[in-house]
């Protein structure tokens, strides 16, 4: 998705001539970085953003999970059932961004990305989350879904045929669904959507003889009804007065399109609000109306045949603002209805069924003569769009994806009849490109292609950046005195977080330790904390050692504790078994607590000592880390410098490079004596 710094809607200040972008990718990293520090100046407004409790367990996204969510973004949280991987906060500031844009760097690897770390520092602020994939077999393809396009059909033979299949494994089990329990699969009459008069009760519907509708109106409809009975969709807009919600404007619309009935009404009591933003009605509008609720009630009753039937989108209230009851009534808010309950809006139901975008109003023109033409049209909902692919959806929305590529690319993709593709001879061109175009298209591809590193050279850069973790997670810390306490020494740096070795180096004068930790954030808090101290009369150094690949460490740690993933998360060492139960008895101390990574042992499947919370702010984080290191729980911690997608990844250490945790003992040429008394 578009990085978040971009639409921040900031003016250039007077005086100031604008400048033309330059033409070349430092220039535009350089514009974009200059955007960003301005929207940091700007009042902090709520925006879609991802859930950071997602990559607590599992830092891996399948393709299908990220097609998910691409589709999420396009079409609007109403039109494709909720992804189960991740959680999407103030997902109503989605369509803000009017476009997505995917970007595709072919050729490049996780090995790339924590090899030229410091590199990449714009990609790590414009983009907060990082996340593994899988390796792709071919990746646009699976994340446009082009392997799963399928003809467009009788969407009632491809559900017959999903309920057949005994071994489906479709995420969404049509079986068990409550509207195919209820109506079953093939088109039924309008008999059968009726809501009967229990469902009426439940659903708060005015009754006869209910305490609370003892003043209303009935339409006096009564006749037989059939499958033939005329259909009138109702809509109703409300306002809000000193005695609450008050009708102000009503539509009726008979079942061929024609509108019967479409009257403002003036309410009885003070306006307190008149809900322009959804009614789009406004006290210059009403002020000239001289109809009363009564009037409308007695047009109505004249208009209703004894067996119409009335169609709309929560008509309970409606009814309750007409205050008048009516036996017969189809509700698409409940016959189109989602698991555990949660409804559609009718701006959508109207664009997923009938096909309109814009105006709800003409929706509710075509609802009543075309609901019933299949009433499982649902299915587009919970089952066709969850199948479609990106570009399916798009051109049900009457839009094109752009993709810009290289001229040398033969994907599949390319030469589809709903894609824009628009070849270029270089990256540069590419990206000059996507300057221009993906501000024109609600959903963009931008790949750029680079060679492949030789396997060769990926194997010797593997083995180089686990090097480079193993010494940049190492610290000497020395002198000691030649009779120290190696077993205090021991407890002492295990203190900070789990030890792979500790080896004590005879080379210098006197000795030192070499101290080689499982995580860098242990490393660190030991430099942090024991430099410059007094142990056992002397005062030690502890520092990492200096080599070609730990040279710019300092400059590396810095830029980890700014990394968005890092800034609210803490570590933690010394957590017991009982540390999770113990946070949750004391949670009102850890607000905006997040998520809580314990990580086990790969071998015995146990709890290890050491574990990260995730807070919501790094304002929060620092506060609980004060109280988690303070006298009551005693235990070691400091910010957290390394995501969980690193440290899956650093998980293939090869076993045969994991020295032993006992203490071993490396000893100078010829000094065999010294050892002897070491020893």
């Amino acid at each position: 998705m578009k990085p978040e710094m971009e639409g921040t809607g900031k003016q250039p200040e007077k005086g100031r001539k604008r400048r033309r972008a330059p033409n070349k990718v430092f220039g535009a990293a350089q514009a974009m970085r200059t955007r960003w520090r301005l929207q940091e100046r700007l009042p902090e407004t709520k925006k879609a953003c991802l859930s950071a409790i997602l990559f607590a367990e599992n830092c891996e996204v399948t393709h299908d999970q990220l097609c998910e969510l691409l589709k999420y973004a396009v079409l609007g949280k109403s039109s494709v059932p909720k992804h189960s991987w991740c959680q999407l906060f103030h997902h109503n500031h989605l369509n803000n961004l009017n476009n997505v844009v995917v970007f595709v760097l072919q050729g490049m690897s996780q090995l790339h990305f924590y090899r030229f770390y410091l590199e990449f520092g714009f990609l790590r602020k414009a983009f907060r989350y990082k996340f593994r994939l899988p390796p792709p077999s071919n990746f646009l393809d699976d994340i446009i879904g082009l392997k799963k396009k399928q003809t467009t059909g009788d969407l009632s033979k491809a559900l017959e045929g999903s309920l057949s299949s005994a071994g489906s494994k479709a995420s969404i089990n049509l079986q068990n669904d409550p509207i195919i329990q209820k109506y079953g699969c093939k088109k039924v009459g309008l008999t059968r959507c009726l809501l009967t008069k229990e469902e009426m009760k439940t659903f708060h519907f005015p009754l006869q003889g209910f305490p609370d509708c003892e003043n209303f109106i009935l339409t006096k409809c009564h006749g037989p009804i059939t499958d033939n009975s005329p259909l009138f969709g109702l809509h109703c807009e409300m306002c809000l007065t000193s005695k609450g919600r008050e009708l102000m404007h009503i539509t009726l619309v008979a079942e061929g399109g024609c509108c019967v009935m479409d009257e403002l009404v003036k309410p009885e009591n003070k306006i307190l609000d008149y809900l322009t933003s959804f009614s789009g009605i406004t006290k210059k509008i009403l002020n000239p109306v001289t109809t009363k609720l009564r009037d409308v009630q007695r047009q109505l009753k004249g208009l209703l045949p004894p067996d119409a039937v009335l169609v709309g989108h929560s008509l309970d209230l409606d009814l309750r603002a007409l205050k008048m009851i009516h036996p017969y009534v189809i509700d698409t808010s409940l016959l189109y209805v989602r698991k555990q309950g949660r409804r559609f809006k009718l701006k959508f139901l109207a664009k997923a069924i009938l096909g309109i975008y814009n105006s709800v109003q003409t929706g509710l023109v075509m609802m009543p003569q075309k609901m019933l033409e299949q009433p499982l049209n649902w299915l587009s909902i919970s089952l066709s769009m969850a199948q479609r692919s990106i570009l399916e959806c798009l051109d049900s929305m009457g839009q094109k994806l752009l993709f810009l590529t290289r001229e040398t690319d033969s994907s599949q993709l390319s030469s589809s009849r709903n894609c824009q593709t628009i070849k270029c001879l270089s990256n540069k061109e590419i990206l000059e490109q996507a300057r221009v175009e993906t501000p024109l298209f609600p959903f963009s591809i931008v790949q750029f292609s680079f060679d492949p590193f030789s396997p060769v050279l990926t194997e010797e850069m593997n083995k180089r950046m686990r090097v480079k973790w193993a010494e940049i997670s190492t610290v000497y810390a020395g002198p000691f005195s030649k009779n120290c306490n190696l077993g205090a020494l021991k407890r002492l740096f295990r203190s900070f977080g789990p030890v792979r070795s500790i080896t004590l180096v005879l080379e210098t004068h006197q000795p030192h330790l070499c101290i080689q930790y499982e995580v860098l954030e242990a490393a660190q808090l030991a430099i942090e904390s024991m430099e410059s101290i007094l142990v056992e009369g002397t005062c030690i150094k502890v520092r990492r050692p200096v080599t070609e690949l730990t040279l710019d460490c300092d400059t590396l740690v810095n830029e980890l504790e700014q990394e968005s993933e890092n800034r609210g998360t803490i570590y933690l060492y010394g957590v017991g078994e009982t540390f999770k139960e113990q946070l949750l008895q004391q949670s009102n101390l850890f607000p905006g607590l997040e998520a809580v990574i314990l990580p086990k042992d790969l071998n015995n499947g146990k709890q290890k000592k050491y574990c990260f919370l995730k807070f919501k702010t790094f304002g929060i984080a620092q506060r609980a880390l004060n109280i988690l290191t303070g006298k009551e729980w005693k235990l070691k911690g400091r910010q957290a410098l390394t995501p969980r997608h690193l440290h899956t990844w650093l998980r293939g250490l090869p076993p045969e490079s994991r020295q032993p945790t006992e203490l071993s003992v490396i000893p100078p040429p010829s000094e065999q004596e010294l050892l002897q008394v070491s020893e």
